[in-house]
C-alpha cells in the first residue's frame, strides 16, 4: 500500500495509534515487542494488534521501519511536538472554527483547574504580550 503522506501534514492517527506513538516518543526507536510490552503495562493489548497498527502507521507514513537488523525497529517520522501541533491545529480548526479562546474557555470551564495551573497559564499569557 502506498503512503498517503502528502506535503507537511500527516494523516490523523487513531487513539490506539497515538498510544503507540507516545511509547516511541518516550523511549525512542523500538521493536513491536517492546512497544507491546509498554502498552500492556497500562492495559491488555494483543501483540498481533500492536504489530498490525504499527504496520498501518508505517503505510500511513507516520512511522518508518529500520529493517537493517534482525529485529525491525520502528521510528516516528515526525517529532512529538510537530505532530501534536498539527493535531491540535486540526482539532481547533474543526471543532472551534479556529478560535483558540473558545477552546481555552471550554477547557477551563469543563474541569477544575488548579491554582498552580492558572498561574502557569497567566505566566504564559504574560510572556506572549
Amino acid at each position: 500500500m502506498k503512503s498517503n503522506h502528502t506535503g507537511n501534514s500527516l494523516p490523523e492517527p487513531t487513539k490506539a495509534e497515538l498510544e503507540i506513538l507516545q511509547v516511541l516518543w518516550e523511549f525512542g526507536p523500538s521493536t513491536v515487542r517492546f512497544v507491546n510490552d509498554k502498552l500492556n503495562s497500562q492495559k491488555e493489548v494483543n501483540y498481533t494488534s500492536t504489530l498490525k497498527q504499527m504496520q498501518i502507521l508505517t503505510e500511513k507514513g507516520i512511522l518508518k521501519r529500520d529493517e537493517s537488523q534482525m529485529k525491525h525497529i520502528y521510528i516516528p517520522v515526525e517529532a512529538e511536538e510537530k505532530t501534536k501541533v498539527q493535531l491540535l491545529d486540526r482539532f481547533v480548526s474543526t471543532l472551534y472554527k479556529g478560535s483558540a479562546s473558545q477552546l481555552m474557555m471550554q477547557l477551563l470551564g469543563n474541569k477544575k483547574t488548579s491554582k498552580q495551573e492558572i498561574e502557569e497559564i497567566k505566566r504564559l499569557l504574560d510572556s506572549m504580550e
